[in-house]
């Protein structure tokens, strides 16, 4: 196992040899506490919960490394699986509640990663290509055409997610290309927006370290998502952020997190200084415990099934932390809102960590929700996919 000073000169290598600036150096105290890995065993779903009044079940296992999760016309599920370059198509064929039939729809497309539906079509994104596929009748996909192959580099950051919004644009989130650096390619540490068939691209928000799941608020409109902060600046600081993501806004990364705070670690900028950059950034509407690794970010919305107290919440997975003393993440929550804010953090879907925090059986990474408002989470370190759902 890495250890996180072997990560950091990794990565300060893989920028030299591109030819890169290098990232601006820290003295916080960082520690590497990774809790060890479990293989999952049936007896370790009694250690799940979820709140009172719904059910976890395991719908499918032995999938390897399962990330983003699409919806399929049969009420089967698209995942993509980046380590294998794959996306498969899940299916429930004699409605026992368990995914039986197992189909590969797409093969070779390295570091697949983000995944979604329009219109009939399935689009797909890796770290450096869009590509979408016509879905056929029975869910495979036909007429596969490379729309985009000139992403921005992946670097550290590589996981992009796409979405489609309500005015039929696709809107993709970029990572940095590196954990703290000052960028070469403006597209980096974005969200971009663009048509449907990858023309038009633009920058629709910057200084976004590595925003990777979004969703729109079902009542407001507005774009929401969570912002995985800079690592190496100890256990503490900066916080993961919820951001409202506006078109034309300035998240602040690498200057500036959280509410307006400057990064004390980074040199002043040519031309002015960090504070006075700082009042033109965008602050976050709500922060969390620093490294701990957000990942999907869903609306639940006004779905059958979803029980009323939370209905247009946000649940987001949190991948779970690796450099800090105490670790955090390794589950899902609730984020609630009223009136179109967000108000208060409810754990969800949790019990991959032990109550001593030395041991983990499991990462969510990926989170759909279907039309019934049963909820898809990925776990893409056992190679299970679990649905939660009111309780029979």
């Amino acid at each position: 196992m890495m250890t996180g000073l072997t990560l950091m000169l990794s990565a300060l290598s893989s920028r030299a040899q591109k030819g890169l600036p290098s990232e601006t150096p820290t003295t916080a105290t960082v520690n590497t506490s990774y809790p060890a890995h479990l293989d999952f065993k049936q007896s370790m779903a009694s250690n799940l919960k979820v709140p009172a009044g719904m059910q976890v079940s395991i719908v499918a296992s032995g999938l390897g490394k399962p990330r983003m999760m699409a919806l399929a016309a049969n009420g089967g599920i698209y995942v993509t699986r980046r380590d294998v370059g794959d996306v498969l198509l899940l299916s429930d064929k004699n409605g026992d509640g368990k995914m039986d039939d197992l189909k590969t729809v797409w093969s070779q497309f390295n570091d697949v990663h983000g995944i979604t539906v329009h219109e009939g079509w399935l689009y797909l994104v890796s770290s450096k290509a869009l590509k979408r596929g016509k879905i056929a009748a029975d869910g495979m996909v036909t007429d596969t055409a490379t729309l985009l192959s000139d992403l921005p580099d992946g670097g550290q950051h590589n996981n992009r997610m796409i979405a489609f919004g309500k005015d039929g644009k696709l809107y993709m989130t970029v990572g940095s290309d590196c954990n703290d650096c000052g960028e070469t390619n403006q597209q980096h540490a974005t969200m971009l927006v663009m048509n449907a068939d990858g023309t038009g691209r633009r920058i629709f928000a910057r200084g976004l370290r590595n925003t990777i799941g979004f969703d729109w608020h079902p009542q407001t409109g507005d774009i929401w998502g969570c912002d995985n902060g800079t690592d190496w600046r100890g256990d503490e600081i900066p916080p993961e952020e919820l951001n409202k993501i506006i078109d034309g806004g300035d998240y602040g990364w690498p200057l500036v997190f959280g509410k307006q705070q400057v990064d004390p670690t980074r040199e002043e900028p040519p031309g002015g200084t960090k504070a006075a950059y700082a009042k033109t950034t965008v602050p976050s509407v709500m922060e969390f415990p620093a490294h701990s690794a957000p990942i999907d970010f869903r609306f639940l919305g006004d779905k059958p099934g979803i029980p009323a107290e939370f209905k247009n919440d946000a649940i987001v997975a949190w991948h779970g932390s690796w450099n800090r003393k105490k670790p955090e993440g390794y589950k899902v929550q609730r984020i609630h809102y009223v009136n179109g804010q967000p108000v208060s953090v409810h754990d969800f879907f949790s019990g991959f960590l032990s109550e001593d925090a030395k041991t983990r059986f499991g990462r969510p990474a990926g989170i759909i929700v279907a039309q019934t408002g049963a909820i898809y989470v990925s776990d893409d370190e056992n190679g299970n996919i679990y649905k939660i759902s009111a309780s029979k």
